[in-house]
Order: C-alpha cells, then sequence, then structure tokens
C-alpha cells in the first residue's frame, strides 16, 4: 500500500511540474558553447569512434569462462 502511494505521489509531481525550457544556441549573447562548437565544426572524428570499438571489443577478451554452478566458490 505504502509503494502505491509513493507512486502515485511521483506519478502527480511528474505531471503537475512545467517542462525545462529549451535553450537555442545563442543564449549567452551570440557566442557558442563548446558543444556547440564541436557540432557545428565538420569534422568527423570516424578514426576515434572506430578506437574505442576496438577497444570495446577487446574488453570481451577480459571476460573468463566459469564451470561455476553456484553452489560451490570459484577458485582463484
Amino acid at each position: 500500500m505504502r509503494t502505491r502511494w509513493t507512486a502515485a505521489f511521483l506519478v502527480a509531481a511528474a505531471l503537475a511540474s512545467t517542462p525545462a525550457p529549451a535553450q537555442s544556441p545563442n543564449d549567452k549573447g551570440g557566442v557558442s558553447t563548446e558543444t556547440h562548437e564541436r557540432d557545428n565544426s565538420g569534422k568527423s572524428d570516424v578514426i576515434w569512434n572506430l578506437i574505442g570499438c576496438l577497444g570495446l571489443i577487446g574488453l570481451v577478451g577480459i571476460w573468463r569462462s566459469s564451470d561455476n554452478d553456484g553452489y560451490t566458490n570459484d577458485p582463484i
């Protein structure tokens, strides 16, 4: 019963609040933020994205298989 009241309160609070206003890129007196400068630079960082993907694929090699059935401890 308590969780229902909490859930109802959270839903009511979410519906009662107003959404945050969207910011335009030039809200700072015409000066673009660092993120907007990166987005509008036109440079593509494909090489860094590929290196990052290779690094994530390399993390799969760290995962070791285990024959643990859940009832006994893994040997170190």
